[in-house]
């Protein structure tokens, strides 16, 4: 009973201590969050995370807590990345941190086997950390260029007067500038994070939900690249306002939407592709008919 009472009191002074110390890391990211449409989603990964801490009760329950040193050692690396990220100003390393020191947490009070079934859920929350600013340019940049070649080549297969000139689409009577908001990147995020969930609850094999989330990848960016297309099609054929304000607004969730349809009918044709095995259920005896016997 005691050692139990130490471990609950050892619990709410983590948790104190954890708040304390990120309080502001977290406001910071909250106000991201709601300032910067690549990371919106954010907002729904902390009370994803908790639904999936929660699926695991009755797992957690019947673990004995076999708390381990190394979880300092951990929580002690995690503050050190804080610290590191302070100083630096680097915001990826302070709020990388909060993931590291809540494992460590867990691990130091409750052991390896805790962690092991809390992996999936502390790693979803890699998803609500904006990435950061020159891995996303690297990423962004070369999706605008493929945006504006495949814009490009189905204008031009649709008949229509199109020079591209790097990411700019330049038509007969206007011009086009596939931007950084319209790279795609932030509909990819969005939907490998919709992948990522979406195959949890689909299938619970590890490799069919790796595939399922992998597969959001090319249809994120066929589907802005086939975006794309359309805003030229609407620019060629009713000028350059077609192509902005609400036309604008309404073909990404549009193109975000046809991306879900096009990841579910992915999806079941992956599983129909690789169906789960089956236990095959052991056949019934067959006994033989008694012989009767003639006196």
């Amino acid at each position: 009973m005691k050692s139990v009472t130490v471990r609950a009191v050892l619990i709410l002074v983590a948790c104190a201590s954890f708040l304390v110390l990120f309080a502001p890391v977290l406001a910071r990211l909250v106000q991201d969050w709601a300032n910067d449409g690549n990371y919106s989603h954010g907002f729904l990964i902390l009370p994803l995370a908790l639904y999936f801490v929660w699926e695991r009760r009755k797992r957690l329950a019947v673990i004995p807590p076999q708390p381990t040193l190394l979880g300092l050692g951990v929580v002690a690396a995690g503050l050190a990345m804080l610290l590191a990220g302070v100083l630096g100003a680097e915001l990826f390393l302070t709020r990388l941190s909060i993931i590291v020191v809540a494992a460590g947490a867990i691990l130091f009070l409750f052991g390896w086997a805790t962690c092991r079934v809390l992996v999936f859920p502390l790693s979803f929350l890699l998803l609500m950390i904006p990435i950061p600013a020159l891995v996303f340019n690297q990423i962004a940049f070369p999706l605008q260029l493929l945006a504006s070649r495949v814009g490009e080549s189905v204008l031009s297969a649709l008949g229509i007067p199109v020079l591209r000139e790097g990411n700019v689409i330049v038509l007969a009577h206007t011009s086009l500038e596939v931007a950084e908001a319209c790279s795609g990147i932030r509909s990819l995020i969005s939907l490998l994070t919709l992948g990522i969930v979406y195959g949890y609850f689909t299938d619970p094999r590890i490799g069919m939900r790796t595939l399922i989330a992998l597969s959001t990848i090319p249809i994120a960016i066929v589907t802005n690249g086939a975006r794309v297309a359309g805003t030229g099609v609407a620019a060629h054929y009713y000028g350059v306002a077609a192509a902005q304000g609400f036309f604008h607004t309404f073909s990404g969730w549009l193109v975000f939407v046809v991306a879900f349809g096009l990841l579910f009918v992915v999806t079941r044709l992956l599983i129909r592709a690789v169906p789960r095995h089956r236990a095959t259920e052991p056949m019934p005896a067959v006994t033989a008919p008694p012989i009767e016997r003639t006196v």
